[in-house]
């Protein structure tokens, strides 16, 4: 195997000043998110969703961001997988945006709440249908005996509701993440990367930056 202590490189001078930050996360995440869109990446809303059990230990897996707004950040998963059980018993959870190319990445410490059902039926019904299918074979994070149980399921599934729409599973739903904390990384020369962080102030109802060691 390759040396993996000697695998580095160096990052442009491109820089994150404070001048160059919008007023909220929010709107700073959309001009960041443009340049993503611009850039062309592979599946630029990918993202890392954090989550903690009731015996502390922490887990983490990707999902798809599938909405942005003042309200906080949406994505959508089973409810009965391990991220909704732990998330049911732990509503904080952290985020992280790796856009590698352009040398950022976003980080989001916040809080969780379920969508309320009808959000949830109306992205349902936009989905693919072959992933509303999907969504009702697979009990996500559960055991199962091998690839072909998963493939007899789906067949069930597609067979069941052949000529007509597919509903959505009672334990699938939504998830809004309302931010504590949204961090903006920029790569720098020398690992002297630029960190800008947006706090929430709850009592003055806006948001407080300050920048943060490498």
């Amino acid at each position: 195997m390759e040396d993996l202590a000697a695998l580095r490189r160096e990052y442009a001078d491109v820089g994150l000043r404070e001048a160059d930050l919008a007023t909220d996360p929010f709107t700073m995440f959309d001009r960041w998110f443009a340049d993503v869109q611009a850039a062309d990446l592979y599946e630029p809303n990918a993202m890392v969703v954090a989550t903690v059990a009731a015996d502390g230990r922490p887990s983490t897996r990707m999902v798809l961001l599938k909405g942005v707004s003042e309200r906080g950040f949406v994505f959508f998963s089973n409810t009965g997988s391990r991220k909704g059980t732990e998330l049911a018993g732990n509503d904080r959870c952290a985020l992280l945006l790796p856009w590698h190319p352009l040398e950022r990445q976003v980080r989001v410490d916040g809080i969780a709440s379920e969508l309320p059902r009808q959000e949830v039926v109306d992205y349902f019904a936009s989905r693919p249908r072959g992933s509303q299918l999907g969504a009702h074979a697979s009990h996500q994070s559960r055991p199962v005996a091998g690839r072909e149980e998963l493939q007899a399921a789906y067949d069930e599934v597609s067979e069941r509701f052949e000529g007509r729409d597919v509903p959505v599973p009672e334990e699938w739903g939504g998830y809004l993440v309302v931010p504590e904390v949204v961090e903006f990384w920029q790569g720098r020369p020398g690992r002297m990367h630029d960190r800008l962080v947006y706090r929430r102030e709850a009592e003055v109802e806006g948001w407080r930056v300050e920048r943060l060691a490498p």
